[in-house]
């Protein structure tokens, strides 16, 4: 069905409705991220007073505030967990806390208070972000659509209440309300939401379309052939949302242990304290070495010994447009021993561009003037391809006078026509126009679609002048993330992309990727990871699309390119790439594995400084200042330690992943 310009378009349905409301949780709608601000300020306002020795009325209240509103959280979790017969290190830390305070170090406890809130409150957002992501992925379908009745009237009826074998019109600019197959009609379908494809697909008689692509400039007649609680996008739900239950719960190193270290930990200070008492002890000796064991043995430096070095890579790996959502997701990120890379927007820029420009024999005009004159004839077109033909004659400073264009018209899935400054200008399919292309013409769309390449054939008066070759941008740093990447992990990454065989096969040979898996679906994509992960991998997946969710959710870790992606990519991944540079996910994947040795480095130092105090106190009785000391330095060591990871220098060189 041909769109002429000048031609009142059809009204949509869709379009008279009130758009919905984002539906996105409020940060401080969240009782954990309201106990941890309000945990910080009072933090913030009770510090300076400590520090310049202000009268404890002024300060200590704050410091109560401070425990009983930031303990408030982590310390009732740590309670259930006890209820279920476990003791984990939530509870230990308001212990641990408690502890300090009762010797007199209220700072530390405090402090101690206000970094587990914290932390409790940045998971609580994600998870509330993901969620109302999800929640939205579900506006991306229509709420309406128009069903054809039998004796050709129309009727708007809601979209969860079309059946299978009902007929709807997708009008110009609607997006498809259903998944169905096309009974009337041609039209070029941006499906990129599900396939992730760069450019719209032609769409006619026969071929299937999805629930949520957006419709071209043609109309189409859509027989419905699967439930809308069954359509794509509702399976990509979903998959999101079984991902991100089922996945394996996240946790820190140091919580590996925390079981076994907490529980000892406390039967030995009962014992401390029972023991002497049983032989006879006066109570306030016994009383006293037991509290010394306690703050010596408290994991305070242990808890530090995680924290400091995941949160100073946190914030480097911020400074360089790498954000990650938690210490959790930064441990993760070094654990990583496979790689699964998306094409379009990721590997790519994910916007079409002119990547060839040839004339023909016979067409009296060079690449400029070829180029001048389809950029002319597509200007008035919306299509992607129309789009890049016109900015890349802008691009090389040739005038495009689109009011010499007239008698435009555009056939959806072949093409546009238009006379320009007199001349009669065909730009399309060269399937379409091959019959006026000649053997010259064929010969030359193949060896670029050879090439990967999306080409459009130009006539001028019925003559073939030239093609067009057009591609989506390799991203610069692309070679060198995948070579970075393999570096790091001992195998080559995965492409996995939505996109034709062919064109994916082109790219990933100038990248170096020798496994291809092209034309997935989000099952398939989540299915290869499953596949990767039941043989004991740990899958990296990189991807900035909705149909790109799924997988990241199933992942062992998930990124998302944070410039153009998809708000379901960024808020389901794990960590987001800001400004798109590829070369900054080898770059926080080493820095990740830094940032784990020192972990290792500090819970050594810590051990030591526990053991030899613990020794100590059992051996001979440890003076409690002497035991504060030790354990305070310990603290400071660790934490020093973890915080050079807040160097510049710390930062892996830019594409390599390597100091």
């Amino acid at each position: 069905m041909p769109s002429v310009l000048g031609l009142r378009p059809v009204p949509a349905v869709a379009a008279t409705l009130p758009e919905p409301p984002r539906r996105r949780t409020r940060v401080l709608a969240l009782p954990e991220a309201r106990g941890a601000l309000a945990a910080l300020v009072l933090f913030l306002a009770a510090l300076p007073l400590k520090l310049v020795d202000a009268p404890v009325w002024t300060w200590a209240p704050l410091f109560a505030a401070t425990y009983v509103i930031g303990g408030w959280e982590p310390g009732r979790e740590g309670l259930k967990a006890l209820r279920h017969r476990t003791l984990d290190v939530d509870l230990l830390m308001v212990v641990a806390a408690l502890g300090a305070a009762a010797v007199g170090q209220v700072l530390d406890g405090a402090l101690l208070i206000v970094i587990f809130a914290t932390s409790g409150a940045l998971e609580a957002v994600a998870t509330a972000r993901t969620a109302d992501s999800v929640r939205g992925l579900l506006d991306l379908a229509p709420s309406t659509a128009t069903r054809l009745l039998p004796d050709g009237r129309e009727e708007a009826v809601a979209a969860e209440d079309l059946t299978i074998g009902d007929t709807v019109l997708v009008r110009p600019g609607e997006r498809v309300g259903a998944d169905g197959r096309v009974l009337d009609g041609e039209s070029d379908v941006d499906q990129a939401t599900v396939t992730g494809e760069a450019m719209p697909v032609a769409k006619r008689s026969g071929d299937e379309v999805f629930a949520g692509a957006v419709n071209g400039s043609g109309a189409l007649s859509v027989r419905v052939e699967r439930d809308p609680a069954d359509s794509v996008i509702a399976r990509i739900v979903k998959m999101v949302e079984e991902a991100s239950g089922t996945k394996a719960p996240t946790q820190l190193f140091i919580e590996k242990i925390e079981q076994w270290y907490s529980i000892g930990m406390v039967a030995a200070t009962v014992a401390v304290f029972a023991v002497p008492l049983a032989l006879g002890a006066a109570l306030e000796p016994a009383l006293l070495r037991a509290m010394t064991f306690m703050i010596v043995a408290s994991p305070c430096a242990v808890v530090l010994s995680t924290m400091p070095p995941l949160l100073s890579a946190i914030a480097n790996a911020g400074r360089h447009g790498v954000l990650a959502k938690s210490a959790v997701v930064m441990e993760r990120l070094g654990q990583v021993d496979a790689v699964a890379l998306d094409k379009t927007g990721t590997l790519t820029e994910g916007t079409p561009r002119v990547t060839d420009v040839l004339t023909l024999p016979g067409a009296r005009m060079d690449e400029g003037g070829l180029l001048t004159l389809a950029a002319a004839a597509e200007h008035p077109s919306e299509h992607p391809i129309a789009r890049a033909v016109v900015r890349a004659a802008r691009e090389r400073g040739l005038a495009v006078s689109p009011w010499e264009v007239v008698d435009f018209a555009s056939v959806p899935g072949q093409g546009v026509t238009a006379v320009v400054g007199g001349r009669s200008v065909q730009v399309g399919s060269p399937a379409r126009l091959t019959h006026t292309g000649g053997p010259q013409a064929g010969s030359a769309v193949r060896n670029l679609e050879d090439q990967g390449r999306t080409v459009v054939l130009v006539l001028c008066d019925g003559v073939p002048a030239g093609v067009l070759g057009i591609s989506d941008r390799l991203r610069p740093d692309a070679r060198a993330t995948v070579t970075a990447l393999t570096g790091l992990t001992g195998r080559t990454p995965v492409l996995l992309t939505g996109d034709n065989e062919r064109a994916a096969r082109h790219l990933a040979a100038e990248v170096g990727i020798t496994d291809i898996r092209a034309g997935l679906l989000p099952q398939d994509k989540v299915a290869a990871v499953r596949e990767w992960e039941s043989q004991g991998l740990r899958v990296l997946v990189v991807g900035d699309g909705v149909n790109d969710a799924p997988a990241l959710a199933a992942a062992h870790t998930g990124v998302a390119m944070g410039k153009a992606g998809a708000d379901l990519a960024r808020e389901t991944a794990d960590a987001v790439v800001v400004r798109d540079e590829l070369a900054t996910i080898p770059a926080v994947v080493a820095l990740s594995r830094r940032a784990r040795r020192l972990v290792v480095q500090n819970l050594l130092i810590a051990g030591i400084f526990i053991t030899t105090l613990v020794v100590w106190d059992l051996a001979a009785a440890l003076p409690l200042p002497l035991g504060v000391a030790g354990h305070e330095g310990s603290t400071v060591v660790v934490g020093l330690n973890g915080l050079r990871l807040l160097r510049e220098a710390a930062w892996p060189r830019p594409a390599t992943g390597r100091r």
